[in-house]
């Protein structure tokens, strides 16, 4: 902080969003938006460019979601505080952002106090988790589903054969149809189309 002002990096693809939640939180006396980024690979740089002190991240960006984003920054710049945003209450975001390093995990649509004041809690070290996802993602449980397998999923999601998948991952197709195979019964669907389906709802992939 420069001066007392809680300096703000703002990740969001959606420009409307963006800018209505910086024009939000600008009127706070304390906090400044510096930096603004529609690309989940471009935050680093931004917050290392700005100097700042939290970032706030939406899930859903291109590039890199906010998750594999807050996963970077917790890795490259650990004092720096996070905050992970969603539009989704998919209880398996939950856990993966705390697993990233998110010090707190909010619904886009809280309101502009809620937001400033989350911001305020995590820089006096202090964690901010949305009572109705964490009460959701302990009622769900743990993701099921191994590295390998959702990395797998993810991949089959365009509706790649077993075949193209192998080729693209670097495995054999017996094994790629082994963890398709073991996905499906995991989450008791029928196929692969409901097992990545499945799986997206509850945040797991």
């Amino acid at each position: 902080m420069s001066g007392g002002t809680i300096k703000v990096l703002l990740a969001e693809d959606q420009s409307m969003v963006r800018e209505a939640l910086a024009a939000l939180l600008g009127l706070e006396d304390d906090i400044e938006v510096v930096a603004q980024v529609a690309r989940g690979d471009e935050v680093l740089a931004a917050a290392r460019a700005h100097d700042v002190d939290v970032a706030l991240l939406d899930i859903e960006m291109p590039g890199a979601t906010g998750i594999e984003a807050a996963t970077q920054l917790h890795r490259e710049l650990p004092r720096l505080k996070l905050v992970v945003l969603t539009t989704f209450g998919r209880p398996g975001y939950l856990r993966s952002a705390m697993e990233a390093g998110a010090d707190a995990f909010l619904v886009k649509d809280a309101p502009a106090a809620q937001l400033a004041q989350a911001v305020r809690k995590v820089l006096a070290g202090e964690r901010v988790i949305d009572p109705t996802l964490a009460a959701a993602a302990l009622a769900e449980g743990a993701n099921p589903l191994t590295d390998r397998e959702r990395e797998v999923l993810r991949a089959a999601a365009d509706g790649s054969t077993n075949a193209e998948l192998a080729v693209d991952l670097h495995l054999s197709q017996g094994t790629v149809r082994n963890y398709l195979s073991t996905a499906i019964q995991k989450l008791a669907v029928r196929n692969r189309a409901e097992a990545v389906r499945t799986a997206r709802e509850k945040g797991w992939l």
